[in-house]
């Protein structure tokens, strides 16, 4: 069966993750960039880019690469924001 490279990238995150470890991959080291090369014969940066604007995909940027979730599994973050307002909080309690 022939993958749209959209549902490779869907594919890869799912089959690809340690969900021991976290519900995504990093390109570099779970394989996916040389995967997706492999089959398309082109870089997956343009696939992705275009799947994190239509937002079917979340992207952290990560040291050697990038980790890649799928949105309704992607990791919440705090802005520096909440948490200084986190912290007064407990200071002042």
């Amino acid at each position: 069966m022939d993958l749209t490279k959209e549902e490779f990238v869907v594919q890869a995150i799912k089959k690809l993750r340690d969900p021991l470890r976290s519900k995504g991959i990093h390109v570099v080291l779970s394989g996916f960039n040389a995967a997706f090369k492999k089959q398309y014969g082109e870089d997956a940066r343009a696939t992705t880019d275009a799947m994190v604007i239509a937002g079917k995909l979340f992207v952290r940027p990560t040291k050697g690469g990038a980790m890649i979730y799928l949105p309704e599994e992607a990791p919440t973050f705090r802005s520096i924001d909440q948490i200084a307002n986190e912290a007064l909080a407990k200071i002042h309690s």
